[in-house]
């Protein structure tokens, strides 16, 4: 059964559950990396998982299940619940789990509320980089640290050539091989490519102005649904679908949506 929910007071369980389980991941970190040669794998040998993600997770559904107990969950690690109430979350304990692991400070805790398939709110904490994303729908994209909020606005632009543009590469080897020379063709075309190994920071970078836009192949809900609600309520476009190889995604500034899609739709 349906019910109403808020936007806003799912936020801020979003961010509730989110902050709760960044202070987990980061105080496991030092043995997380003192162990990294030997953790085990998801889909490859460079595509490290670790005990911390699901511990993560598992704390994530534990404390919204504390306030709402019937909602549905989706999560990277395997929580997989359809609920009672239309809502659901998506989750990504640790988005950026080879960086988490080598000690670099591009990743983040990924909370998502969606409803009838749409997300609604959401939040990303990102400890290393000292910051907090919100977001919720009609109330903005939001950026946090040390206490003091921004509201976030992203610019339009129509020159391609002076897009720094953000993107990722699959884990797969084969795959990889089919993207070098879509990336080797977009290359002359832009600024320059940034590879930061988070989709959601690569995503909410669009909101910053850390970037012009960012587009990648392979990325799940559970990867990009709390970024791209903050990065599209503070102005950004975006396109998506799905390709053969998983759910493709391009996030740009408003007049380079329809420049880079042309160019990046095999990457």
């Amino acid at each position: 059964m349906s019910e109403i929910a808020l936007p806003q007071e799912l936020l801020a369980l979003a961010r509730i559950a989110a902050t709760t389980a960044a202070e987990l991941v980061v105080a496991g970190r030092p043995e997380v990396i003192a162990k990294k040669s030997s953790v085990a794998t998801k889909s490859s040998a460079t595509d490290p998982v670790t005990e911390m993600d699901k511990a993560a997770e598992k704390l994530i559904v534990a404390t919204i299940k504390s306030s709402r107990p019937l909602d549905g969950f989706i999560g990277e690690e395997g929580s997989s619940e359809l609920g009672e109430t239309g809502i659901s979350w998506a989750i990504d304990p640790i988005d950026g789990t080879v960086n988490y692991m080598y000690g670099l400070p591009v990743w983040a805790v990924s909370v998502a509320a969606m409803q009838a398939g749409e997300v609604i709110a959401g939040c990303l904490v990102a400890p290393d980089l000292n910051k907090i994303f919100y977001g919720s729908k009609g109330g903005g994209g939001w950026v946090e640290s040390n206490a003091i909020a921004t509201k976030l606005k992203v610019l339009p632009s129509s020159d391609l050539s002076q897009c720094l543009l953000a993107t990722g590469f699959a884990y797969q080897k084969a795959r990889r091989a089919q993207i070098a020379p879509v990336i080797a063709q977009v290359l002359p075309q832009v600024r320059d490519l940034r590879r930061m190994g988070a989709a959601s920071i690569d995503i909410v970078s669009v909101a910053t102005g850390g970037v012009d836009a960012y587009v990648e192949s392979g990325v799940r809900v559970w990867d990009y649904a709390a970024a791209l609600l903050i990065a599209t309520e503070a102005g950004a476009e975006f396109i998506h679908r799905e390709q053969p190889w998983g759910e493709w995604l391009l996030v740009a500034r408003p007049g380079l949506t329809e420049l880079l899609e042309p160019i990046t739709n095999q990457l």
